[in-house]
């Protein structure tokens, strides 16, 4: 039975959203099917998170219509969609670590009976949504120490104890590996099964192909094209997205110097993430390090960076040994870390822009041990247009795109004119155009003669902007492959020793 031959399970009719004189929705219509996975894409600030948050209501839309299995729907509140059977999985995991599966699950509406708790009652509704998600865990187990995957799953599984008829999965495998993501996509085949209706948003086409029915386009505010079906060439989501032909993702790669800037001998983790890994980069060279999840490349690169302690081994900068003990030996060396968690470890949500970027720069921008209004506007001013940060100074960080963030990440530690800079998941989250804008940036770095390191889970990019790239493995340097010899395969045979 076609789309046009069913009725929606939700409708939403020239909804607009506007913040003072600025509308950001403009008009948008969207359907949704019981049983179907609605892809929902555009860059970042298209609109999507908008509209995701009126639907769960998080956000109050300015006009227009919704239809909830055929009533007018408006809810008040995420508390009012999920009473309604609507639930929104958003991609920051919102689990409390120190309580049990089943207590994270009804937290806030922990089950009652003869005026205390019925824990009983919570865990075997709890076990009944991770069964249906094909979780086999026990709801007493303590949130702490489990997967993302699993955490994940756990989010869903409780918007499925209110009995959810609609999920909206926003970025739910920006932090897994190939395998979990996988999983997930099966768990998302059996909610279909069931009846569930799914809006998904990804910025990683390539599963969007997979997993999506219909596909949903937004650009500035705006839905600018709908594709009937999931498997659309990616080249065609993407010019819909940017609203141009896009000839080509990742720019030209500049040959490095022959003078080796950052060296690492038998590096190895205090944790036991990591051992014995040697390898050198040279000026200017953009070098990728790649592996799968676990393989020990976020734990490697925060030890090279001071952030993590190490047992054995030593960091040597253009051939002295410097080996940082805390990130302020790094920074001071010249060596900084843009983190894969932006949110928590990159940028000061509820601090400016401004601010942002002049915390690590205090000791020219302050005179005198005072800070300056005036020349900390100013200093954020040349970076922001630098960077092509689409804010203002004064603004919050946190009401910035994921995109944006990265940007404001990578102007403050810019502007301190770094001889090193290690980029860990630099487009995690972020959308096709601001990572083509972010991919500039590394190669700019690199011809001005940075040495650039890149830590990425997404193949296709690690290829697209190293010149060579060290596979790790199990906490083991597996390989170290030239540009000529990397490629898909090559690397999955090294991760997977």
């Amino acid at each position: 039975m076609t789309t046009t031959e069913r009725t929606p399970i939700l409708s939403l009719r020239q909804i607009r959203k506007s913040y003072g004189p600025l509308e950001v929705l403009h008009g948008v219509d969207l359907d949704v099917y019981a049983g179907e996975v609605v892809a929902l894409l555009g860059e970042n600030g298209a609109g999507k998170s908008t509209l995701s948050n009126i639907i769960s209501g998080t956000v109050q839309p300015s006009s227009g219509e919704m239809t909830w299995q055929g009533a007018p729907y408006s809810p008040a509140s995420p508390r009012a969609a999920m009473d309604a059977g609507v639930g929104m999985i958003h991609q920051e995991l919102k689990l409390l670590p120190q309580l049990s599966i089943a207590e994270n699950v009804f937290v806030g509406r922990y089950l009652m009976k003869g005026g205390r708790i019925d824990r009983p009652a919570m865990e075997e509704r709890a076990h009944a949504g991770l069964r249906r998600l094909g979780l086999e865990i026990s709801p007493r187990r303590l949130v702490e120490g489990l997967s993302t995957a699993n955490q994940q799953l756990i989010e869903i599984a409780k918007a499925l104890t209110l009995n959810a008829k609609l999920l909206i999965l926003d970025e739910p495998t920006a932090a897994l590996g190939g395998e979990e993501t996988q999983l997930l996509f099966r768990q998302i085949e059996r909610l279909k099964a069931e009846g569930v209706g799914i809006i998904y948003i990804s910025h990683r086409l390539e599963e969007i192909r997979q997993v999506s029915d219909r596909i949903v386009v937004m650009r500035d505010g705006a839905k600018v094209q709908e594709f009937d079906r999931g498997d659309v060439p990616i080249r065609t989501i993407v010019e819909a997205m940017v609203g141009r032909s896009l000839e080509r993702m990742f720019p030209t790669i500049p040959e490095a110097t022959d003078q080796v800037t950052l060296e690492v001998r038998g590096l190895t983790s205090a944790a036991g993430s990591f051992r014995d890994i040697n390898f050198a980069v040279k000026k200017g060279e953009v070098f990728g390090i790649a592996g799968l999840v676990g393989a020990g490349r976020t734990e490697l690169v925060r030890a090279i960076t001071g952030a993590d302690p190490i047992s054995g081994g030593e960091v040597r900068l253009h051939g002295k040994t410097i080996t940082p003990r805390s990130p302020i030996d790094a920074i001071r060396n010249g060596i900084v870390l843009v983190p894969e968690d932006r949110k928590l470890q990159g940028v000061i949500l509820d601090h400016s822009i401004a601010e942002n970027i002049g915390y690590p720069n205090l000791r020219e921008i302050a005179r005198n041990g005072w800070l300056n209004a005036r020349r900390l506007n100013s200093f954020a001013d040349e970076y922001i247009a630098r960077f092509g940060v689409k804010g203002r100074g004064q603004q919050n960080a946190g009401e910035l795109s994921g995109g944006n963030q990265q940007k404001v990440v990578l102007a403050k530690w810019l502007a301190r004119k770094p001889q090193v800079v290690v980029l860990d998941e630099p487009t995690r989250g972020i959308d096709v155009g601001a990572r083509s804008s972010i991919y500039e940036l590394i190669m700019d770095l690199a011809r001005e003669g940075v040495t650039v390191i890149v830590v990425s889970s997404d193949l296709e990019e690690v290829l697209g902007v190293s010149s060579r790239i060290m596979v790790m493995a199990q906490g083991k340097q597996a390989g170290i492959l030239d540009r000529d010899a990397a490629n898909d395969v090559s690397i999955m045979e090294l991760a997977t020793i």
